[in-house]
């Protein structure tokens, strides 16, 4: 993966820190440390147009499944990226394009799904699940939940929601939209909220590239 895809900006990290009390956080908890450099991972999406950083070859795949009708599904394994945006005013403030979480994630037939975050490190729990349901041709709403651990106690030390609302491309090899993460400590009272736009590329058999 490209190193600007890996990292939080120290804005971010700083932001996110004081979430019950502990280091930053991301869409799957909160990891135990930010990731290495200090750039910030600017946007390639225009907010009212999310799908067209789509890839030539692969808006030429979209209008070709489009034009001949081809039914396609979010169903499979998705190379996924959580930015922020619309949090500046956070305290303190977070600017727009940082990301905040990146990793795997698989959509199941059966309406569930997993994400494999790589915010995390393993032993805070970095793996996370959801249920998701298709509310139109090519949008989709997932409700995702995840539990965080203390690395050194192994104590639970807060819940996350996420969801999400995102659109498929019509050839279904990106799709892009919106998500919330709202956090939670371990009485269930909300202690934070984050927003932003999430995008997420098949990955295939012929994927070579992380």
């Amino acid at each position: 993966m490209n190193a600007k895809r890996r990292v939080i900006t120290t804005t971010l990290s700083a932001a996110i820190a004081g979430m019950l009390f502990i280091p930053a956080a991301s869409a799957c908890g909160y990891p135990t440390q930010p990731q290495s450099s200090l750039t910030t991972q600017q946007l390639r999406l225009d907010p009212q147009n999310p799908l067209e950083a789509v890839s030539s070859a692969g808006l030429a795949r979209d209008q070709s499944a489009a034009s001949h009708g081809s039914s396609v599904s979010i169903v499979g394994m998705w190379n996924i990226q959580f930015i922020s945006m619309g949090n500046t005013m956070h305290t303190p403030g977070i600017p727009d394009g940082a990301q905040i979480d990146f990793g795997y994630g698989q959509w199941h037939s059966d309406g569930t799904e997993f994400f494999n975050s790589g915010g995390r490190a393993p032993a805070t729990q970095n793996f996370c699940l959801g249920v998701w349901q298709q509310t139109g041709r090519y949008t989709y709403v997932l409700n995702h939940f995840a539990l965080s651990y203390d690395a050194t106690t192994g104590l639970l030390n807060g819940k996350v929601n996420i969801t999400e609302t995102v659109t498929l491309s019509p050839g279904g090899t990106k799709y892009s939209g919106t998500f919330t993460i709202t956090v939670f400590d371990t009485n269930g009272n909300q202690v934070d909220r984050l927003i932003g736009q999430i995008t997420g590329d098949r990955i295939t058999v012929d994927t070579t590239t992380p």
